[in-house]
């Protein structure tokens, strides 16, 4: 990895000045190769990005992929380092690929990856309140916060106690567009009135690999490759997945109840912690340690000197890339002017594991669009 570097106050252009306030806080300049191996992407970061991505091939037939993020590859590359269990904190100021239809598909990011703090909840107020000084390092002084976080939602299905399927099928969900209405709707659905139940009935319960194969096949013989970014072995997955699902019959309508109830808070996290404390008290399940942390964090927005007051928050608000695994934020234009957040970030602990650590590493970041903080302060 590329070690500290130090831009010059004269001639500096909004990122390379926004990348050495980042360095003054403390997170060491990175340069992440741009070439990047892309099943690292299909895997972990979700079907909206696996759509967008542009691909190549080597001699080899090994598929590559231009970086259409950088916080996959920074983490990859703080893995091979082997310094696991020290809490470090990189930036990054780069471009990064993506197809935006009209758009250009080249356009610069910025931001930071915190690795490796415990104190999690202290770590998400630091870089929440790095982002906001970053809008105001453009002119944007005010954004409109909107934050969430997955791990409450964890906390809720846990409480619930419901099946090891539905849990992971739910929490998998949770993150992607569209598909957690789709699989509460499944959750109230008995098995056997589910689309395709006779094929579901004949697989529920065989060898998982065996299963796997006759799915396979079945999708070949049909000419099917992909849907909706999905190669034939993970709609193969998808369609086992709902073969297990099935098998376990419809959840409680109890349950089912306090899920939607708990997707309808919203507001400033205060009046948030206080809905959820009663939602959990009057049906009578503990989510005590969740709502805990989730107070915690707020109480370090406030000492980061952030306006809690003015903060968005959603239980059922979050950002479609599958690693994120509990807090996460979007700032956006006051004006409503530019589309699409102007920086967004959060948690996603789980990552450095699955790309390969061998222990754990906690984990907090952010993005900066270069192009959408500029214009919404009026610098272009």
């Amino acid at each position: 990895m590329d070690g500290p570097t130090t831009a010059a106050s004269a001639g500096e252009t909004p990122g390379q000045a926004l990348l050495t306030q980042f360095e003054r806080a403390g997170y060491r300049h990175v340069a992440p190769a741009i070439l990047q191996p892309a099943d690292v992407f299909f895997d972990l970061a979700g079907e909206e990005m696996r759509r967008r991505i542009y691909l190549t091939t080597d001699a080899g037939g090994r598929d590559w992929c231009l970086r259409p993020d950088l916080t996959i590859p920074v983490c990859r590359d703080h893995i091979a380092t082997g310094r696991l269990t020290e809490p470090v904190g990189y930036s990054y100021l780069g471009p990064v690929f993506r197809f935006r239809g009209d758009a250009p598909g080249e356009f610069l990011q910025a931001g930071i990856e915190s690795l490796g703090r415990r104190d999690r909840e202290a770590a998400d107020a630091e870089v929440l309140a790095l982002g906001c000084e970053a809008a105001g390092q453009f002119g944007v002084a005010h954004p409109r916060i909107s934050i969430g976080d997955r791990s409450l939602f964890a906390g809720l299905v846990d409480a619930l106690d419901l099946p090891p399927q539905w849990r992971r099928r739910l929490l998998k969900d949770f993150n992607r567009t569209g598909s957690l209405r789709e699989a509460l709707d499944l959750l109230a659905t008995p098995g056997p009135t589910m689309p395709y139940a006779g094929v579901l009935a004949a697989l529920a319960g065989q060898d998982p690999a065996a299963a796997h194969a006759v799915v396979t096949d079945l999708l070949s013989i049909a000419g099917i490759s992909t849907v909706g970014g999905r190669s034939a072995g993970e709609i193969a997955e998808r369609f086992l997945e709902q073969a297990a699902l099935g098998a376990t019959g419809a959840v409680p309508a109890s349950a089912l109840g306090v899920i939607e109830q708990f997707l309808e808070i919203s507001g400033d996290p205060d009046e948030a912690a206080d809905a959820l404390r009663t939602l959990a008290r009057e049906a009578g399940i503990d989510m005590s340690p969740s709502i805990d942390a989730f107070e915690q964090r707020t109480g370090f927005f406030a000492a980061q000197g952030l306006e809690v007051s003015s903060m968005r928050f959603s239980t059922s608000f979050g950002r479609g890339l599958e690693y994120y695994s509990g807090f996460v934020f979007e700032l956006h234009d006051p004006d409503n002017a530019e589309p699409g957040p102007l920086v967004a970030g959060g948690r996603y602990d789980e990552l450095c594991t699955l790309l390969g650590s061998p222990v754990p590493v906690p984990a907090v970041g952010l993005a900066c669009w270069i192009e959408r903080l500029t214009a919404a302060g009026g610098l272009s």
